[in-house]
């Protein structure tokens, strides 16, 4: 049996048919998708199994408690270089001061491409990343 490639990653999306259109969207593309509905959720997914995933793309407005926000700094808080791609329709002026550093901002309505570009670029930075510091401590 051939070893399991796919990159898992967070959907935290309060709304039921964005959700699954990124859903669809993302396994479509290759990945393996966990998805949520609100940033509670996703805290808790964070706490129990952060390793198990290589990034987090999440909706800013998440409607009642944390917000998008919240779950891209418990993210890097859990994993600190953690990818992260928040998706937004009306929040992109704050993304400056309440973004985590190297994170990316797609605007709603955005076409699919943006949304994996996002993702893959962020997943290979952080690639290469890790094998330039692999090969400086080898």
């Amino acid at each position: 049996m051939a070893e399991d490639l796919s990159v898992q990653l967070l959907l935290v999306e309060d709304d039921h048919l964005l959700r699954l259109d990124a859903e669809e969207l993302l396994t479509e593309n290759g990945f393996k998708v966990t998805s949520v509905s609100t940033g509670e959720e996703a805290f808790k997914l964070l706490d129990e199994a952060s390793s198990q995933f290589a990034g987090v793309i999440t909706d800013i407005r998440l409607g009642k408690g944390a917000s998008g926000w919240a779950v891209g700094r418990h993210a890097r808080e859990c994993l600190a270089a953690i990818p992260v791609v928040y998706v937004t329709a009306d929040s992109a002026a704050e993304w400056t001061s309440h973004g985590v550093p190297n994170s990316i901002l797609v605007q709603k309505p955005f076409v699919p491409a943006q949304l994996i570009a996002a993702i893959s670029g962020l997943l290979n930075d952080a690639s290469m990343a890790n094998a330039g510091q692999a090969t400086a401590s080898s």
